[in-house]
């Protein structure tokens, strides 16, 4: 149906809740007779444990429990991926208790629960828990955790390294620089970020004594995997007897993945206290314990011959992993980061070799691309700096060493083979939206006012829909990668459409709808999707990493198909016809060669009253389920440009333009993705100019710990984005979808920071950590002026 099918710009069938004040959120959420919980947590960055009293905390009003982790004996907080040494033996994977046994590791690890009547009292009761904190030298650095006799957070873990992971033949890739005739080098930092979801993480849990069933709601990106991994690994639970809902959700960015030591503390405590349990995070206790992202350090080397053909790259790189590995933190510095070094570009030998290391910082993990920017900021910035070196222009570098449009599929030497792309065109899209032959002019117009103008661009790659199940799990994957979707037809022919995938912003009640319109002929007002509740729909993986449409969409495609078909068969026999005559299209199907035909609907209530109907051959009913493991990921990929003006008395950095040219294979909403790559390019504006997760190097504590101290962008730091599209569809998938929630994070913070350094040039600075902010600028601009 072209007015809502795919490539219609629908109007999201969620906002209307959402702007009305009906969405519903766990807050929102009350149950009968709820109690409220409060996590008394470590003040301290490293300190062992010795004796909790809480006899106080016990007596005040209100109090109905209090619990340690000498009360709660359940298993600790799984990790869902291990990578290996180079010497191919395991990660070290030290415990996770989901309150502190014997030490913290962390400001904000979590000590002590209370559970009382009112959340005041709890909170108020929590203040009388006396803990015997013995401190401990707190290395919240990288640096500082791997020198030699640094304390260790885990006694088991030698220089506190988790691993020293490698891909590629170094010594290969050693060779090629010796005799390159240009090799650039770089220093990266790639700074941590914290999420900073609208809605803060929040769980409810309630026990029925009468089933033995746990309920768990809770702010989750994930709710199949939270069930699986807490009740097997955790407080060992059958599955059937633990139902996890994860209602509207206010933003993930890969913060609510992740299964936190709360959801499991209130889920036990509920079956204790025998009353559903409230729990609700703060804003500052969002600081210090959900999940960061990014902190990686690395040195990055790249051979090129006299033409500026690129020949080799190596690269080292430190990642934090924090105190703790979270769900999926050995993944993200590893398989979704090295293997996307390769870039847009035929470099034909890559090595890369990656040390995590713990801290005593917050556990590190996904947030909004996940190792795709970090592999797009090392590659992106060593590319324009070669340019720089050589003195060629940025784009001419970059087309020179383009994977051609007819060389798919293209096989990297990091593991992935590319499907499809077109990386000219974008470059190109780019390049004219963002006026590039004209900014010459502006940078010239821009010095008369005593102004820096740089221009910054990045081609950037990324990998979504992490597949297949079978090379994942070999490469220490400890869950499938498939995704499920159920298409339940309704008697008079409306449909309700349950899969395992979550949305929270990403519109799935919209394109999901879409997509049935436009295959089945049913109006989208006809069409519900649900998700988020693991007692309706079956077992599925969640949303993360663009993974919704490849996968999960693919999936719907593949029930609808199964619909379409058992169709056929009613129909056929409806129509007194050979089902291989039977053809369907527009919503109706209809004997081929003549003007027989019998609607959708009619099918629908047929299959329900089978009072016509070939029972003696087919089960009444039109409610089909299909499951979906991919063959490869897919890869959207793009140009984005960045044009920027500083201020060389305050150091301020003026976003002027930023475009984004982008290959996201079929739009199905164009209005959807538009937004979403909006939302991705402010997050990672901010990270290349504002956000800094900054922790004292001596105490541990976390600097930023607010926003007061921690900047987001806000509207006037942003331009009017300028975002286009080019397709080449994705070859393995049915919808030829590649996925584009995350491409604005991973493109947009080397595009700006190029743009900076290029305007930096002008005044003999040519390089600079993010954020870019005015201090640190205005600090690199004269300290290099009084040199």
């Amino acid at each position: 149906m072209a007015d809502t099918g795919i490539g219609a710009a629908v109007r999201r069938k969620e906002d209307f809740r959402f702007l009305t004040g009906k969405g519903n959120y766990v807050d929102d959420i009350n149950r009968p007779n709820q109690a409220y919980a409060y996590i008394l947590r470590s003040p301290h960055a490293h300190a062992m444990v010795g004796k909790i009293d809480t006899s106080k905390a016990k007596a005040a009003p209100g109090v109905i429990a209090v619990f340690t982790g000498e009360d709660i004996k359940v298993g600790g907080l799984p990790c869902g991926w291990v990578v290996k040494f180079k010497d191919g033996s395991p990660q070290h994977e030290p415990p996770h208790p989901v309150l502190a046994q014997g030490k913290v590791r962390h400001v904000g690890d979590p000590v002590a629960v209370v559970i009382a009547d009112m959340k005041a009292q709890a909170k108020d009761a929590a203040e009388l828990i006396e803990v015997d904190y013995q401190p401990l030298p707190a290395i919240p650095t990288m640096e500082a955790a791997t020198k030699s006799g640094a304390p260790l957070l885990f006694e088991n873990v030698p220089n506190n390294i988790c691993y020293d992971w490698a891909i590629g033949d170094e010594a290969a890739v050693d060779a090629i620089i010796a005799k390159a005739a240009h090799v650039t080098k770089i220093e990266i930092v790639n700074n941590r970020l914290v999420a900073n979801a609208m809605e803060p993480r929040a769980a409810i849990a309630e026990y029925d004594f009468g089933t033995g069933e746990h309920l768990l709601y809770t702010t989750s990106q994930n709710p199949h995997a939270i069930r699986l991994l807490m009740g097997a690994f955790v407080l060992q639970l059958p599955e059937h007897k633990l139902r996890v809902i994860a209602p509207d959700v206010g933003g993930g960015f890969g913060s609510k993945i992740f299964l936190y030591a709360e959801e499991c503390i209130l889920t036990w405590a509920s079956a204790q206290v025998k009353r559903p349990i409230k729990w609700t995070a703060e804003r500052g206790e969002s600081f210090a314990s959900d999940a960061q992202g990014r902190d990686h350090v690395t040195h990055a080397e790249l051979a090129l011959d006299k033409d500026g053909k690129f020949l080799a790259l190596k690269v080292s790189t430190q990642a934090n992993l924090g105190a703790y590995l979270s769900t999926f933190a050995p993944a993200v510095p590893t398989y979704l980061y090295a293997t996307l070094l390769a870039g847009t570009y035929t470099t034909p030998a890559i090595y890369a070799e990656v040390k995590a290391i713990f801290t005593n910082t917050v556990p590190v993990d996904a947030y909004r691309g996940a190792g795709r920017p970090e592999a797009c900021y090392v590659v992106e910035r060593i590319v324009s700096k070669a340019a720089q070196e050589l003195t060629i222009d940025p784009a001419e570098l970059r087309r020179r060493n383009f994977i051609a449009k007819d060389a798919y599929p293209y096989q990297t030497p990091v593991a992935l083979a590319y499907d499809s792309g077109d990386y000219f065109a974008t470059l190109d899209m780019a390049l004219k939206a963002a006026d590039y032959a004209g900014f010459g002019l502006r940078r010239e117009e821009a010095a008369k006012h005593g102004k820096l103008r740089g221009i910054g661009l990045a081609s950037y790659i990324e990998a979504c829909g992490v597949a297949p199940s079978a090379v994942a799990g070999a490469l220490g994957a400890r869950a499938g990668l498939y995704e499920m979707a159920e298409v339940r037809v309704h008697p008079t022919g409306s449909i309700t459409m349950f899969t395992g995938t979550h949305s929270h912003g990403q519109s799935h009640e919209t394109t999901f709808a879409q997509v049935i319109s436009d295959r089945l002929g049913v109006p989208i007002e006809n069409i519900d999707v649900v998700h988020g509740d693991t007692a309706k729909s079956a077992f599925g993986m969640g949303t993360y990493g663009s993974r919704s449409l490849p996968v999960g969409g693919s999936a719907l495609v593949k029930a609808l198909d199964k619909v379409v078909d058992k169709g056929k068969k009613i129909a056929a026999h409806l129509m007194e016809a050979s089902e291989a005559d039977i053809e369907f299209k527009n919503g109706a199907y209809t004997v081929a060669g003549t003007d027989k035909n019998v609607p959708f609907g009619a099918v629908a209530f047929a299959a329900y009253v089978p009072h016509n109907y070939p029972l003696e051959t087919l089960e009444p009913g039109l409610d089909e389920t299909a499951y979906y493991d991919p063959k490869n990921f897919t890869f959207p990929s793009g140009t984005h440009i960045a044009e920027v003006e500083i201020d060389r008395d305050t150091g301020e950095v003026k976003l002027v333009n930023l475009v984004a040219a982008d290959d996201f294979g079929t739009i199905v909403n164009p209005m959807v993705v538009e937004g979403q790559v909006h939302g991705g390019l402010a997050q990672g504006v901010g990270q290349a100019l504002l956000e800094n997760a900054v922790y004292d190097a001596e105490s541990g504590q976390l600097i930023t710990g607010s926003l007061m101290d921690y900047c987001m962008p806000r509207a006037d730091n942003l331009p009017s984005f300028t975002v286009g599209t080019h397709v080449t569809k994705c070859t393995h998938n049915p919808l030829g979808v590649k996925g584009c929630g995350e491409a604005g994070a991973i493109g947009a913070p080397a595009a700006v920071m190029n743009a900076v350094v290029d305007a930096l040039n002008a005044v003999g600075v040519n390089d600079l950590t993010m954020p870019a902010t005015p201090e640190k600028v205005w600090r690199a601009i004269h300290r290099r002026l009084a040199a």
